[in-house]
């Protein structure tokens, strides 16, 4: 009888991570190197933060928009934010609904059986929704759906996730923009224009 140890166990697994989804680690091909994806995604969040601070708002779910949202390219995008927007959107809508039906049976609310039950049955709308509107969004929505249903308060629950609907379409949207009127190319062909005014440029 072959009896295996644990790190003969952790071992096997990293070997099996490693061929099927890890890439090199650490790349050997990295280098440093700050592009002007991450230049407009920094830039970006940080206004976004500092105008919701201007009108003391809370900028947490914006700026990740924001972040989600700033691809290399419009199509990534695209792809990235709507993700994050349709998931958020889907996960908020069906979270008012299922703690609706939840309140109507406990109204002073607290963690109970029910409230896992309709978390599975709601689980399986969201993925079935998502399938059918925007198959990226399982994900975010599903988180937006866990921390309605078990972090929210009962007095709350309903604001909540409709400020953060709002608030990840807003950093979307200006993510979408920002990428929409300052692509790589134009930035750089700018720049180039700039520099030859200014006759940097031989």
């Amino acid at each position: 009888m072959i009896l295996y140890t644990r790190k003969d166990f952790v071992d096997a697994l990293v070997v099996v991570l490693e061929e099927l989804y890890m890439p090199e680690f650490p790349r050997s091909d990295f280098r440093l190197h700050i592009g002007w994806r991450n230049i407009k995604t920094s830039v970006t969040a940080m206004l976004v933060a500092m105008a919701y601070c201007l009108i003391g708002r809370n900028p947490a779910f914006a700026c990740i928009g924001v972040i989600f949202g700033m691809g290399t390219d419009m199509p990534d995008s695209i792809k990235n934010g709507g993700n994050r927007l349709f998931g958020t959107l889907i996960g908020g809508l069906l979270s008012i609904a299922v703690f609706w039906v939840y309140l109507h049976i406990y109204p002073q609310g607290g963690h109970s059986m029910l409230l896992a039950v309709l978390l599975g049955i709601a689980t399986v709308i969201l993925i079935l929704l998502c399938q059918y509107f925007w198959p990226g969004g399982v994900q975010p929505g599903g988180v937006v759906l866990c921390i309605v249903l078990y972090s929210t308060p009962v007095e709350t629950y309903v604001s909540y996730a409709l400020n953060r609907i709002l608030d990840t379409a807003i950093g979307v949207i200006v993510a979408l923009l920002v990428n929409y009127f300052l692509p790589r190319e134009r930035v750089v062909r700018l720049w180039e224009g700039f520099k030859k005014r200014l006759g940097l440029c031989r």
